[in-house]
């Protein structure tokens, strides 16, 4: 489900909203007493509005019999990127996460770029 950013005008709070792809998505709504408006730039920052960085990365990892591999591909790369020792790569930030995606010829299709 598509993740949408709101923001409270009095308080500045951001949060998250999750619609299906089906449901039309309101422009404003009340939750708490507060009213929150879409907010476009929050959404527009390549990932979620209060992503927590850094994250392992399961979708992009390995077989941990590969991980000595994948952390010599990143070293000849100059890329400084961990790798768990379950093979996950560790980004530190969305910069990151994208460069070392990259480097492997594959994208994040949620990272908007």
């Amino acid at each position: 489900m598509p993740t949408y950013c709101y923001r409270n005008e009095r308080t500045g709070k951001v949060i998250e909203e999750f619609f299906h792809m089906t449901d039309d998505i309101p422009d404003d709504f009340k939750k708490d007493g507060d009213t929150y408006f879409h907010d476009l730039g929050a959404e527009g920052v390549g990932v979620p509005c209060d992503a927590n960085w850094p994250i392992e990365c399961i979708g992009s990892g390995v077989n941990a019999a590969q991980a000595g591999e994948l952390r010599a591909h990143f070293k000849k790369e100059g890329l400084n990127i961990q790798v768990s020792d379950d093979g996950n790569p560790i980004y530190t930030s969305a910069k990151q996460q994208r460069e070392g995606l990259k480097s492997r010829g594959f994208i994040n299709k949620s990272s908007f770029y």
